[in-house]
């Protein structure tokens, strides 16, 4: 690996965030060949075929319903180091994250310092992780969320789009015990520091647990 002209990936799927990270290694790696930027994995990874990649910078939302496990995952089973720069900042999906081989995790509130610092160890073969995120792992709230089975199945079919009235009819309930089940979820949550009480919130959190794809 040549350190002073490396090669990148960025895969990202929102406009104004991917041009600001390709703004960042234009400014603090100018000898670098960005050689796929944009939300195609498959795409990244035929670009990694005719140039190996030095550091991919990965969004683990790509719009693409794959979870964060397999985005991972198919990058690392590549042989391409990964670097995770994300809103979603959960412990279990960093831990997830880290796991399934990535070498290091921002989140996207990081400063510009921090991303920089991250890409050079990752290009060292070293791990990194932004100081916020490794104080959250490390601080009581980094527990797996313990849901029902009946509370896992409300949340799912919920925040999957489906009216409470329709939740309670697949699950063959009231609709009064549905919204119980779903106001557990939410406590549960917020007893871990999570915010999760509207729909679009919940969609996130499942998405974030693996339940939705």
């Amino acid at each position: 690996m040549n350190i002073q002209a490396p090669n990148f990936i960025v895969l990202e799927d929102h406009p104004l965030v991917l041009a600001g990270i390709r703004q960042e290694l234009a400014d603090h790696f100018p000898e670098a060949r960005l050689i796929y930027s944009g939300s195609s994995l498959d795409d990244a990874i035929e670009a990694h075929k005719l140039r190996p990649v030095d550091c991919a910078i990965v969004d683990l939302d790509l719009g693409d319903n794959r979870s964060p496990a397999d985005l991972v995952s198919a990058l690392v089973e590549k042989s391409i180091p990964t670097l995770v720069v994300s809103v979603l900042t959960r412990p279990k999906t960093v831990q997830t994250a880290m796991s399934c081989g990535a070498l290091g995790y921002v989140s996207k509130n990081s400063d510009e310092a921090v991303l920089v610092e991250a890409i050079r160890s990752v290009l060292k073969g070293e791990s990194f992780m932004s100081p916020e995120l490794a104080g959250a792992l490390s601080s009581p709230m980094a527990v797996n969320l313990r849901l029902s089975s009946q509370e896992k199945k409300a949340l799912t079919l919920y925040a999957s789009g489906l009216t409470l009235e329709k939740v309670a009819a697949a699950m063959g309930l009231a609709p009064s015990t549905v919204k119980e089940y779903l106001d557990r979820v939410r406590d549960k949550y917020s007893a871990v520091g999570i915010q999760a009480r509207t729909k679009t919130e919940l969609y996130k959190q499942a998405v974030e647990d693996g339940l939705i794809r």
